[in-house]
């Protein structure tokens, strides 16, 4: 049997994680859907992907993830749909490789779909605009685009009106505390500030800002209100998304390592890298390079 093929360069595409510096709640659309104003920075922590050669019609999951059944798999849905408005006949593989924190608040998931739309619009050689890849995935999460488009942002209205931006990228402790959280749950919750004012980019900078979802995560989930409070022993510690994640921006490496060597057994920790452009970028240009030396 002859071993499977890569679809385009055999090295694998990178989906990586992202932070909400800030995140606050500030109003509420007829639907229900809640308006926020939020900045989002990527991190060099990420999943992986490669995509493999499969029979026309065939799009299917290469390997297990434990933590993610197939049919939850936003990876998988970006491709199917995708080849469904595009009259896409070929097949494809996905393997999986997660790195990212479940359930985190660094946006696995959404990072998984844009990939695969980035991947899969380049060897399938569909040439869709970045504008049209970002619009497919606002329709697999609202976060998708961002990571689509691959440059840190300020983000308004569901979090699909981004404003490039770059902010500070300093060295990251992030913390994952032994719960899981249901972001719906929170969305739902009667104590969520549903009103913060509005406040601009120049401010934000200028004096910072919180996450809104955090007094009740607190509240709720003890043990991200415990990981807060000892890793904002060394500095301010926030939460990312609706969590369970936690992070704070550390002087350098050297001082994130050492905290990270005292972090509670029951928790996970990374040292990150705060970044503005994503590694998909760089990715996508190699697999471009290589398609116009085949050409």
């Amino acid at each position: 049997m002859s071993a499977p093929r890569a679809l385009g360069h055999p090295h694998p595409w990178p989906a990586p994680g992202k932070l909400n510096l800030f995140l606050h709640i500030v109003g509420r659309r007829p639907d229900g859907y809640h308006l926020l104003q939020t900045a989002f920075q990527f991190i060099d922590l990420c999943d992986e992907l490669n995509f493999w050669q499969r029979p026309d019609g065939v799009i299917e999951r290469v390997g297990e993830v434990a933590a993610v059944p197939a049919d939850s798999d936003l990876a998988l849905r970006a491709a199917r749909v995708l080849a469904a408005r595009h009259g896409v006949r070929a097949g494809v593989g996905i393997e999986l490789r997660k790195r990212l924190p479940i359930q985190g608040g660094v946006g696995g998931g959404s990072s998984d779909a844009a990939t695969a739309l980035v991947a899969l619009n380049r060897v399938w050689r569909l040439d869709l605009a970045v504008d049209a890849l970002a619009e497919l995935g606002l329709a697999l999460g609202a976060d998708v685009p961002v990571f689509v488009r691959g440059q840190s942002a300020w983000a308004e209205g569901v979090g699909e009106r981004l404003t490039p931006a770059d902010f500070p990228a300093p060295i990251y402790l992030l913390v994952q505390p032994d719960v899981t959280i249901a972001t719906a749950e929170l969305f739902q919750a009667a104590e969520l500030t549903r009103d913060s004012p509005l406040i601009t980019m120049t401010g934000f900078l200028a004096a910072g800002g919180r996450n809104d979802f955090e007094p009740v995560v607190r509240q709720r989930y003890p043990a991200v209100a415990d990981a807060l409070d000892w890793l904002g022993l060394v500095a301010p510690a926030r939460l990312t998304g609706t969590g369970s994640c936690v992070y704070a921006a550390m002087p350098d490496e050297a001082t994130a390592r050492e905290k990270l060597a005292r972090l509670p057994a029951r928790w996970r920790g990374y040292v990150v890298r705060g970044l503005n452009r994503s590694p998909l970028l760089e990715r996508a240009r190699l697999e471009e390079a290589q398609d116009g030396t085949a050409r």
